[in-house]
């Protein structure tokens, strides 16, 4: 049988053949910065969650390079992965069918994103810059249905910290990259208690997802970047939501990427697994 990601890739590629995308341009403005749920490898085998982050990137002007901070790369001091686009990919997760450890994504040379990146850091910040290492899943994954012909330059950049007031910095540092046509990305997963979930019937969804996600599309909503960076005491649902905090924190660095505080627009919301799949951009 077909698997559902091929069946994808062809509905995709008729999509942008019969209307191309439109690159950026510098008269389009600087990108929005997103922050994404990104979804394990089965997001893959999810006809209509391909379809919807497909047709968010095709309403954005197609990014001259991408530069995105995953939950699943936490090293301090900072680091971005390998330049070269034909890296093998990072395969940081057990228990899925074998052929998620074959697929690749190949992209461009990012050599000119990395030396952006430097440029917009300050001399004293130390940033490593890996020769080997791929993108991980929290990377990979969603750009397969965003980007799928792999045609933009994608880096990855390590999260030193989780402290929200360290991770908007970061996000300031990293804004004006979207004046350059840079598309800025927290891929994290709006809620993820994966050990709270209900196994047996995973179409429900637990009150401490849907209460947790209500609470931050509020906040969201209403610019409230202190309720946000309160998390651990004021968002319901805690620690159930987070019972670690990699997956949410991401946030704080497209929130602090944002050229007008207080801008978001919710691109997807709804549940998968009983996980909130909010994903938001900035302007």
């Amino acid at each position: 049988m077909t698997h559902p990601y091929a069946q994808f890739r062809e509905r995709a590629a008729r999509l942008d053949t019969a209307v191309p995308r439109r690159p950026w341009t510098p008269s389009d403005g600087p990108l929005p910065a997103l922050y994404l749920s990104h979804g394990a490898p089965p997001l893959l085998e999810d006809a209509p969650w391909m379809d919807d982050l497909h047709a968010w990137a095709r309403r954005l002007p197609t990014p001259r390079a991408i530069l995105i901070v995953s939950a699943h790369w936490e090293s301090a001091p900072l680091a971005l992965s390998t330049t070269d686009g034909r890296a093998d990919l990072v395969y940081d997760f057990g228990g899925f069918d074998p052929l998620y450890y074959r697929l690749r994504y190949d992209t461009p040379d990012a050599g000119d994103l990395a030396a952006l990146v430097r440029s917009v850091l300050p001399a004293s910040e130390a940033l490593h810059e890996h020769t080997a290492r791929g993108l991980d899943h929290g990377a990979w994954v969603p750009l397969l249905a965003m980007y799928p012909d792999g045609s933009v330059p994608v880096l990855q950049l390590s999260m030193p910290t989780h402290e929200p007031g360290r991770l908007l910095e970061l996000g300031q540092r990293l804004r004006t990259l979207r004046e350059h046509g840079v598309l800025v990305v927290g891929s994290g997963f709006m809620t993820h208690g994966l050990p709270f979930l209900p196994w047996g019937d995973l179409s429900r969804v637990p009150g401490w997802s849907a209460e947790f996600d209500a609470w931050a599309a509020d906040a969201l909503a209403r610019g409230d970047v202190d309720e946000l960076a309160g998390y651990r005491d004021r968002a319901p649902g805690m620690p159930y939501a987070h019972p670690t905090v990699e997956h949410f924190t991401p946030l704080f660095l497209t929130l602090g990427a944002a050229t007008v505080p207080g801008t978001v627009t919710t691109a997807l919301d709804g549940f998968w697994w009983g996980l909130a799949r909010r994903s938001i951009e900035v302007a």
